[in-house]
């Protein structure tokens, strides 16, 4: 049996042993038969002999895009905690989907979610649909999210082909396209096994299988149920499949960070755009992130210091040094430059007026903003970011800027904020509720939000 996908940069596949459909449909058999002993229990996969809820396939599936199965687990029952259908995700504002979904990353998946929930119970009544094409035109849903929802749910006569199953096939039949021109390829191999009973279950042990045993390094040939028909096997090369072309590395995106507390104990923050890299999610003030960036003109974008509402709000004393939002944690303090005491009206070294009557700067100005040594490093699919972080305090009744809110330091970990966001606000100490800051590899980190694991694959282990 012979395997040719279509294109002049092609070359054929030649399963190795796999010479009849006889040998595919024992193949298969081995395979279910080492599922059914090994299978992962995991908390969106229905029990042997249950029916499989294609809305928590769907839900896991998002997920699982780009992240790990051990990572992804919490996220999950949480989500489903709150969430346990989709008439209920759908009824729910998608802010509050959001905050759920932060620090899982890409979040254009969270928002994709919503909405197909939404169509989901506008368009079907509720129920997600078993033909492929109509679950290809649900948002969010692509070939392999398609497939996985058939196969898994519905026992469609389909292969999805994620990660583990990608590599699997590619050694299986030892695919010598280099990825990603070579996914045509391994789609055409994966059909050829697709088989007409348990598509469901065949589907999730090659998942299994390639999670387990078929690992990107070192994997464990012995115990494979396919090795007799594994290509890559008999070459003695399994580790060379899948063949990946070189990776682009990203350019450097550079910007600031501006964090802004109020004495009572608050943050300013704000809401970024719907659409785009981190759409609908919650940051503190920044520059625009570019290639260009210079930390000499960093404060020329920073926020405008709000003012106090009222003769109220004024500081007590003139402790303007001492009145940083009890937030930040001392240390942060002592690598600071102490702030400008305020006694009455009096002037900066710049020249500047402060005044006494509401305990703020009579002008914007640079020295109000103190650097925090050190920069946030985050990478992005498509490229890396450093942020220099700026810190200011405000009096307590200070009003939020056009667009901007106060959110208390507290209240933190409920917001929709990202990962990026979190090492922000760690990097000037603020410590999450329930997670204190501490100090990892010369930057500050939170202990109780790590960011999720990550892989180049659409799905991992």
């Amino acid at each position: 049996m012979t395997l040719t996908a279509q294109g002049p940069a092609t070359k054929p596949i030649r399963p190795a042993g796999l010479t009849s459909q006889q040998a595919v449909q024992n193949l298969g058999r081995r395979l279910l038969a080492w599922y059914d002993r090994n299978r992962r229990d995991l908390p969106w996969r229905a029990r042997p002999g249950e029916h499989s809820d294609p809305y928590r396939v769907w839900v896991s599936e998002i997920m699982l895009q780009q992240t790990t199965v051990a990572a992804t687990i919490p996220y999950y029952q949480r989500f489903l905690a709150r969430f346990p259908t989709v008439q209920a995700l759908s009824a729910a504002d998608l802010d509050e989907a959001l905050r759920l979904w932060a620090g899982l990353g890409y979040y254009a998946r969270a928002r994709n979610l919503h909405a197909c929930a939404r169509a989901v119970v506008d368009r079907h009544g509720g129920r997600f649909p078993q033909e492929l094409e109509a679950l290809r035109a649900l948002p969010g849903i692509g070939d392999y999210t398609a497939a996985a929802i058939a196969a898994i749910a519905y026992d469609a006569c389909v292969v999805p082909i994620d990660g583990n199953v990608e590599r699997v096939v590619a050694r299986l039949f030892a695919i010598e396209e280099a990825l990603p021109r070579g996914k045509p390829v391994i789609r055409r191999a994966a059909e050829l096994l697709a088989p007409k009973a348990r598509a469901g279950d065949f589907a999730q042990a090659l998942m299994d299988l390639g999670a387990t045993l078929c690992t990107p390094k070192s994997p464990g040939c012995p115990r494979c149920p396919l090795r007799a028909d594994c290509a890559a096997y008999r070459r003695g090369d399994p580790e060379a499949f899948p063949v990946k072309e070189a990776k682009r590395q990203g350019r450097l995106r550079r910007g600031a960070a501006f964090v802004v507390l109020r004495d009572d104990g608050c943050v300013l923050v704000r809401t970024r755009p719907a659409n785009g890299l981190l759409g609908g999610m919650t940051e503190v003030p920044t520059t625009e992130w570019t290639h260009s960036f210079d930390e000499r003109t960093a404060l020329d974008h920073a926020p405008d210091l709000p003012r106090a509402a009222g003769e109220g709000d004024r500081l007590k004393g003139g402790g303007g040094g001492k009145a940083i939002c009890s937030s930040l944690a001392p240390s942060t303090m002592r690598r600071m430059v102490p702030l400008p005491r305020f006694t009455g009206e009096e002037r900066s070294e710049s020249g500047e007026r402060y005044s006494h009557r509401d305990g703020t700067l009579s002008t914007p100005h640079p020295d109000a903003w103190r650097r925090v040594p050190g920069v946030v490093r985050h990478v992005f699919t498509h490229f890396p970011l450093e942020l220099i972080v700026f810190v200011a305090r405000v009096p307590a009744l200070a009003e939020a800027p056009a667009g901007m809110r106060w959110v208390p330091c507290a209240d933190l970990d409920s917001e929709a904020l990202p990962n990026l966001m979190r090492k922000v606000v760690a990097h000037a100490d603020i410590a999450l509720k329930g997670g204190a800051a501490r100090r990892d590899a010369g930057r500050t980190v939170l202990k109780r939000v790590p960011p999720a694991p990550r892989r180049a694959a659409r799905r991992s282990t």
